[in-house]
This record gives C-alpha cells, structure tokens and sequence, in this order.
C-alpha cells in the first residue's frame, strides 16, 4: 500500500521559518519517501506504508519538541503496487 502525507506545523512566521518547521521538513526529506515537495505553507510525500508511518511518528515527535503547538496532518491512501487505483478498486470512471 502506497501512503500521501501532506502537513503543516504551527505556529506561523511570516519572517522566517520556525525551528519546528526546519525539523519537521529535515526529518521527511530525511526518510526514504518519494515524492517529497516541502513549502512555505505545506508539505507532501509519498512512499510505502511502513515508511511513511515511521516518517509521521518521527515528525510529529521532533516537530513537537522543537516547538510546534499544532500539527495538521492528512494521510490517503493513493494505491497498492500493480492494482489500479485507491486501495486497488476501480474508480467512478473505470466502472
């Protein structure tokens, strides 16, 4: 199964970029995801399920304690290898 994880941390700084914010981005550009896009606003990655599990508890921990007060996180399942689709069923336009 293939996971996309897409977060903020908070609190927001205009100026620069917070501690929690550079641990955060340091420990997903760290882990072995694919697809890693980090931003000003929000960042994204992709990867296996144990992987990107491992890469979210390792966030949320260090984010935490480097400050963070809010964590926003969403986590989708984009798909398993060679089935189509989420989770391998078929979509509203393969039926």
């Amino acid at each position: 199964m293939r996971l996309r994880v897409e977060f903020t941390t908070e609190p927001f700084d205009l100026d620069e970029a917070p501690r929690h914010a550079l641990v955060a981005r340091e420990v997903i550009q760290g882990a072995p995801l694919d697809a890693v896009d980090v931003g000003p606003f929000g960042n994204t990655a992709e990867g296996d399920v144990d992987a990107v599990l491992t890469a979210v508890d390792a966030m949320l921990r260090q984010s935490l304690g480097a400050g963070a007060t809010r964590v926003s996180l969403q986590v989708n399942v984009i798909g398993e290898p060679g089935l189509p689709g989420d989770r391998g069923l078929p979509g509203e336009a393969d039926k």
